[in-house]
């Protein structure tokens, strides 16, 4: 999937207290020390998450210019897909559109893989239907979990059944793929557990794929990034949601650059990852792919769509990535859903 939304100011302080905190870092002062990428050459393989491939494939583009001699190769098999390349160390970057779990943490830990989380930008996750949809201008929380649920398959078949003045039509529904780390973010905060859902969906690792099936059916409903919508709101319309919690903003709420950042958008805005394999980092091209993907994210997340964190968030994940420190600091925390920034920093 692509371009994105989310709360990035409070990152600072999430990663000021982890740099002494979560990890290990390395000692060596040649690993601190970025070469000229000019001198570079070799191949990077990155594979994972097709929500950030376009923040990636944009860094590449750019990183290209400066060292033509270096190859760099993106796969997109979804973040779980990713994370099992990674995890294998088929691949020297995961992108993930979740944090890495338990289970893939230990799998590089057995496979001796030291890796160093690197979050790149905010995102939100629209509800998008038919453009001609003259019915569905908001939707809760409650209401989406009526409908993905697993219990909702062969049951809850018809809108009418979600809210009584919603047409008595059929519910046709689109979303990612089960290997996404959007399908994972979205079950988790909507229906309150990962991969929990409805079977009779029509799923996707494309979202080109999903754009297209709502665009040409006025009972469908589709979720995927804010990006996605951006590029094709000509045929989609979005659809606000309300999680009913004041506290993070009066009635339905659509997502936005200033709705996201400001923590309003609740519970479908999350952060943006790429991991790397440490041992890569002893290879040059990696260390100036990896400082240059740092040093301009917050200009290339904003043109790709998403939503870049500040520049003094962006100089301490730098420096994160300077001094080797790996680890996760997000797995320390149960959930990321509906949890902003803020509370990250006090709880690190």
């Amino acid at each position: 999937m692509k371009n994105k939304f989310l709360i990035p100011v409070i990152l600072a302080g999430l990663f000021t207290a982890c740099n002494q905190k979560s990890g290990s870092e390395s000692s060596s002062a040649t690993d601190e020390n970025i070469l000229d990428s000019t001198a570079n050459v070799g191949t990077i393989e990155i594979d994972g998450s097709s929500t950030v491939y376009p923040i990636t494939e944009a860094v590449v583009e750019e990183f290209r210019v400066e060292s033509p001699t270096v190859k760099v190769t993106i796969g997109v098999s979804g973040t779980g897909g990713g994370f099992k390349k990674f995890g294998r160390g088929e691949i020297a970057i995961a992108n993930a559109s979740r944090p890495i779990k338990p289970v893939e943490d230990s799998t590089c830990t057995a496979a001796g893989i030291e890796y160093i989380e690197l979050p790149v930008a905010y995102d939100g996750l629209a509800i998008v239907v038919h453009k001609d949809n003259s019915w569905l201008n908001d939707i809760t929380v409650k209401e989406l979990k009526m409908i993905w649920e697993p219990s909702a398959q062969g049951k809850i078949t018809k809108w009418n059944q979600v809210r009584k003045t919603w047409p008595n039509e059929e519910i046709h529904l689109l979303g990612a793929g089960t290997q996404s780390g959007t399908f994972d973010y979205f079950t988790e905060a909507i229906v309150g557990k990962a991969k929990a859902c409805r079977g009779d969906y029509t799923a996707s690792e494309d979202d080109n794929v999903l754009v297209q099936g709502v665009s040409t059916d006025k009972n469908a409903m589709a979720f995927f990034g804010i990006d996605y919508y951006e590029v094709n709101k000509d045929k989609l319309k979005l659809v606000p949601v309300n999680d009913e919690n004041d506290s993070n903003g009066k009635g339905a709420i659509a997502p936005s650059q200033e709705s996201v950042k400001n923590g309003t958008y609740q519970p479908l805005s999350r952060p943006l990852f790429i991991y790397i394999n440490k041992k890569f980092l002893a290879q040059s091209e990696m260390k100036s792919f990896a400082k240059f993907y740092i040093d301009n994210a917050q200009k290339l997340v904003g043109e790709a769509g998403y939503i870049p964190f500040s520049s003094e968030a962006y100089t301490l994940i730098g420096q994160r990535l300077e001094k080797q420190t790996t680890g996760s600091v997000f797995l320390k925390l149960k959930t990321t859903v509906g949890v902003k920034m803020e509370d990250v920093v006090k709880m690190e």
